[in-house]
């Protein structure tokens, strides 16, 4: 695959869910005009066979209007606008079934490729469109190749397929001679429908092997260098040194505001070098005892300094710090199962603080 020489290096990588919405927001979307093509024709034919009737129905009327010598028409402007606006509402009604046809499947087969999506970029005029050595490169791109190869195919089974169908009926063919102009004409219509349906279901296939081939091309030209990757990461995920440096100050500020709670505790637990939480209890604030700090290693080591300058208890209970520390979060009041160790701690707290006063 070639390198990139404005992104910086190989496209290896898929292309990611934003740069494939950037895409369809431009209107570069993975899209085969055959599967329109195909499915307007078959609409259309098929339409044109279900209401065949209908269409014979009103040119017998508009035939009749034209040919029928009631009166001698006085063509004047009035007449003449009133003649152009009935015959162009006949029209509607005679084309209506086809064109609403046309129109839906046109619809549903655009819309089955790629979704609803309504965009005006795509009709930005562009200088670099009017480029006519842009425009010669292009006819011979691997685009350019397969379009021409797939008009190639289509023409050589259209042509197939009408010459399969018509040597098939030359029997019939020879005995229409005896026929009614009427008789013949049916004769012709019946079979060009059926080669229109043979050719539609075999430019059908065509159609779908053309789209997973436009998807396959559309993605390979949407992929991206790792440096896009990255950078795109860096766009919708912020940088990582930046991230990294907030959180490192986030945790900085915490442990500050942890640090300033310590003064305030009612008793340090400790483990006894290890470990440190840091209790409170206001009974008139409170339901229960609340963990304020706590902290291992040298965060510990601050929290029992802290203590210390603070004339705040450190009483060493290594299992009920471990639980502390493991299952208590900062800010947050004691599990009910510690109630009773806790409780006993602050009481012997509270009768140390009373024989010291």
């Amino acid at each position: 695959m070639a390198e990139d020489p404005e992104s910086g290096g190989e496209k290896t990588e898929d292309a990611s869910s934003r740069k494939l919405g950037k895409a369809r927001e431009e209107g570069q979307v993975a899209k085969s005009m055959e599967i329109t093509s195909v499915f307007v024709l078959l609409a259309g034919v098929l339409a044109l066979y279900a209401a065949i009737f209908h269409m014979y129905q009103n040119v017998i009327k508009v035939f009749h209007y034209n040919f029928s010598f009631d009166r001698i028409p006085d063509f004047t402007p009035v007449d003449m606008v009133n003649l152009l606006g009935t015959h162009m509402k006949q029209m509607v009604i005679i084309c209506l079934p086809v064109f609403a046809a046309v129109y839906v499947a046109a619809l549903v087969s655009n819309f089955a490729q790629v979704g609803f999506a309504v965009t005006w970029k795509a009709l930005t005029p562009k200088p670099s469109r009017l480029n006519p050595i842009n425009g010669f490169k292009q006819k011979f791109t691997s685009r350019a190749v397969v379009e021409f190869v797939k008009t190639l195919v289509k023409v050589f089974v259209i042509s197939l397929v009408a010459y399969f169908a018509i040597k098939g009926e030359l029997t019939d063919l020879a005995r229409l001679y005896d026929n009614s102009t009427g008789h013949i004409l049916l004769f012709i219509l019946i079979e060009t429908f059926w080669i229109f349906i043979k050719v539609c279901l075999i430019m059908l296939v065509v159609a779908i092997l053309d789209y997973a081939y436009q998807r396959w091309k559309f993605l390979e030209e949407q992929k991206m260098t790792k440096k896009e990757v990255k950078d795109e990461t860096k766009q919708t995920e912020g940088d990582p040194m930046v991230k990294s440096r907030i959180r490192q100050l986030q945790q900085e500020a915490a442990k500050k505001r942890m640090m300033a709670a310590v003064p305030e505790a009612d008793v340090v637990v400790t483990n006894p070098t290890r470990l440190a939480v840091a209790l409170k209890y206001d009974n008139t604030q409170m339901d229960a005892p609340m963990v304020v700090a706590k902290g291992a290693g040298p965060v510990a080591e601050n929290i029992r300094q802290i203590a210390r300058e603070n004339d705040v208890p450190l009483v060493e209970d290594k299992q009920l710090a471990q639980n502390l520390y493991r299952n208590v979060d900062i800010d947050n009041v004691v599990p009910m199962e510690y109630y009773q160790a806790v409780a006993e701690l602050l009481a012997y707290v509270y009768r140390l603080k009373n024989r010291q006063g």
